[in-house]
């Protein structure tokens, strides 16, 4: 294909026919503001509506200004980004739009990393010229996001993410003129609407209209009580992140640090939730197992292919979309929702704690895990087994106003036994890692042979939708992973039609996986922060003593003390749950219409 030449403050610059202005000023180093546009290759994600016009650019021969994100380029243009005409536009703009916002910076959810709010500085807005009425709408607070609409700038970029890549479609633009909003249907909670709470709005939203519920208040409560005894376990992807909070290069590992900071903020055990994921691939890879021999004995009954069960978001997904499939997926429970109920039946038995003075709190990269934990059957008389979920983000928030210097912590160690986990735990933080680490463990149960090969390159990737064969000694066995729930809809969707040949699906809400969840350090659209993430990831798992999760000493242990075997009726009982039909649980409130 021939390329367009064109000229960008002066700078000339050669590109594919297709391009927008604001994707060749990028080229040649040239710096247009965008609000509402967004973009991430790798996976296929862009939302270029044009609307904020923050990005408009003058382009010789044309009267009015061009938005740069929604302008192709043409053979010959000559642009201008930097004109005195370009710069009053874009203040008088943002002023308009920051006329209509909230002057809350000092207790907004995202101040210090808010895009209006740089904006504003890197404009050198000092004061707002247009008076007139503000948008007064109800904030909306479910188990794991908040939305306060009063900060909304309609950039549309959750839109973007919620109905284009992930087709869950709880939210969209409602109302016109003044009173537009961005809002699931006839203005519904969230918790009544279709959202899987996988907070893929929350990661992308520019100002605070969209952030996670944030209960560091309550984790603070808890561990100022001597009645307590509180607990901390983290996830895979947490520690892959949790560096860039600090100044650490993205892709730097940092789990010593973490450890050490959670005990000197007052934990008085710090667990691993790969533990638990050990234990998850312990009774995921036995489901898997048992289904494949029903499967080739003939057993027409058997559900195939078998789906993970480690994703909240999904989970919500499939109850909301594919209810007629609910018997599809593994039963076994999260790794969170296995360590919160082992942490309070067999550890809290170890330690002679009654189940509701035993606090378990968990740091995930997941703003859906908050909702998980609140699931009725992940209670026991009312006592959730995890009692607070936060973020990554939530961390090194606590970590800071705990004036803790993080790059001087020295490292330690989890504490034992539910400290104790191996590379296969550890991978479940990236697409395709779950899989990958059931695998591991399914091979050598179902041949007895040691696996020569630990890692499974095939299954690995940033592709949207990626399968692979792995030979079990005879027996293919297919494949399949997918990482964002649109994706995901299209395995789903073959599944129903009976055109699926996979014998197993992973599958994630997030791009990237766990590594790219909702709650995770802002990565602003740039699909190269959760590559290195992802490198974290694996060259740790490279690392790790023990790789395989059924050869975990501490797992084995539970089993041999507590639980029996895999899918033993006490495994099942802890380690287990059901999924529901929510098809029709979308609820209106009629005084809203």
């Amino acid at each position: 294909m021939k390329n367009i030449h064109l000229t960008i403050d002066n700078k000339k610059v050669s590109v594919p026919k297709g391009t927008t202005i604001l994707e060749a000023a990028k080229q040649v180093g040239v710096h247009i503001p965008a609000l509402c546009h967004m973009k991430m290759d790798d996976i296929h994600i862009e939302n270029r509506p044009g609307g904020c016009r923050i990005c408009s650019v003058e382009v010789k021969g044309k009267r009015n200004l061009a938005p740069a994100c929604a302008t192709n380029c043409t053979e010959g243009m000559e642009i201008k980004t930097n004109t005195i005409r370009v710069i009053h536009a874009r203040r008088n703009i943002l002023e308009l739009i920051i006329s209509d916002h909230p002057y809350e910076c000092l207790t907004c959810a995202k101040s210090g990393q808010c895009e209006l709010q740089t904006m504003a500085q890197d404009l050198g807005i000092r004061e707002i010229h247009f008076e007139g009425e503000k948008s007064m709408y109800r904030e909306d607070f479910s188990k794991a996001i908040i939305r306060d609409m009063d900060k909304c700038i309609l950039c549309r970029r959750c839109i973007t993410m919620c109905s284009d890549f992930q087709t869950v479609h709880a939210l969209s633009a409602v109302e016109r003129g003044f009173e537009a909003v961005v809002s699931p249907a006839f203005h519904m909670d969230l918790n009544d609407s279709t959202c899987t709470f996988c907070g893929q709005c929350v990661a992308v939203c520019p100002t605070g209209a969209l952030s996670e519920m944030d209960y560091s208040k309550e984790v603070i409560k808890a561990l100022a009580n001597p009645e307590y005894t509180v607990i901390a376990q983290t996830a895979p992807a947490v520690r892959a992140a949790l560096g860039e909070s600090f100044g650490y290069p993205v892709g730097t590992s940092v789990t010593g640090q973490m450890v050490t900071a959670l005990k000197d903020l007052g934990f008085d055990y710090v667990f691993d939730t790969d533990f638990a994921a050990d234990m998850t691939i312990m009774e995921e890879s036995a489901e898997l197992l048992e289904r494949l021999t029903r499967h080739l004995e003939g057993d027409k009954t058997v559900k195939l292919p078998i789906l993970t069960s480690c994703c909240p978001a999904w989970v919500r997904f499939i109850e909301h979309n594919f209810p007629d499939m609910k018997e599809i997926p593994s039963t076994s429970r999260s790794p969170q929702q296995m360590f919160g109920s082992i942490a309070k039946s067999y550890f809290a038995e170890k330690i002679g704690v009654p189940r509701e003075k035993l606090i378990v709190v968990s740091i995930m990269p997941c703003v859906a895990k908050k909702f998980e934990c609140e699931r009725d059957e992940f209670k026991v008389n009312g006592d959730p087994d995890v009692n607070f979920s936060i973020t990554t983000r939530e961390l090194a928030r606590l970590i800071k106003i705990s004036n803790i210097d993080f790059k001087e912590l020295a490292s330690s160690e989890f504490d034992q036994p539910l400290g104790e986990s191996t590379g296969a735990g550890l991978i479940f933080g990236t697409t395709g890692g779950v899989i990958e680490a059931a695998t591991r463990t399914a091979y050598e149960h179902h041949t007895g042979k040691k696996l020569d090969q630990i890692d499974f390159h095939a299954l690995r990737g940033m592709e949207a939708i990626r399968s692979a064969t792995v030979d079990f000694d005879g027996l293919p066995v297919k494949i399949g992973i997918a990482h964002g729930l649109g994706h995901a809809r299209k395995l789903l969707e073959e599944i129903r039609a009976g055109k699926s040949e996979y014998h197993a699906i992973e599958i994630m809400s997030c791009p990237g996986g766990c590594i790219g969840g909702g709650g995770q350090p802002f990565h602003h659209n740039k699909t190269s922060i959760l590559l290195e993430r992802q490198k974290a990831i694996y060259s740790e798992d490279q690392r790790m003593k023990i790789r395989k999760s059924h050869e975990n000493p501490s797992v084995i242990k539970v089993y041999e003390e507590y639980l029996g075997h895999p899918l033993s009726e006490k495994a099942e009982k802890l380690l287990h749950t059901l999924y529901f039909d929510r098809s029709s649980q979308v609820t209106i409130d009629d005084s809203e219409l």
